[in-house]
């Protein structure tokens, strides 16, 4: 086996971090990358690049990992009547409800920024 290679998945465990080469769910690596940014103010976009034109409401730099950030996924998700996901730190919201989520985001605290267009 080559030096360069490098364990991808497993039987075992499923997928594996490439860096750590722990589970994905339990990546120690990915836990440091997913800290927020470092002015703690969360920023919420809307895209639709890459998407077929369909609008997406992108939050990020909320500093959550794991259940903590599918948790608030799943209130965000809930607030806009809309579907989501959460992944890699990054919560996205079906369809454009960048107002809705700003204003709930700062209703619970949170420094809220708007980006992009």
């Amino acid at each position: 086996m080559p030096a360069d290679s490098r364990l991808v998945y497993s039987t075992d465990s499923g997928r594996v971090c490439p860096d750590c080469r722990q589970p994905v769910l339990q990546c120690l690596c990915r836990a440091e990358v997913v800290s927020g940014t470092p002015d703690g103010v969360v920023k919420v976009s809307r895209e639709t690049q890459g998407r077929g034109g369909k609008a997406v409401t992108v939050v990020r730099g909320l500093g959550l990992a794991g259940e903590a950030l599918t948790a608030l996924a799943k209130a965000l998700k809930a607030a806009c009547g809309s579907g989501g996901t959460a992944k890699d730190g990054v919560v996205e919201i079906q369809g454009d409800h960048v107002a809705k989520v700003v204003a709930w985001l700062q209703a619970r605290g949170r420094t809220v920024k708007r980006a992009g267009g």
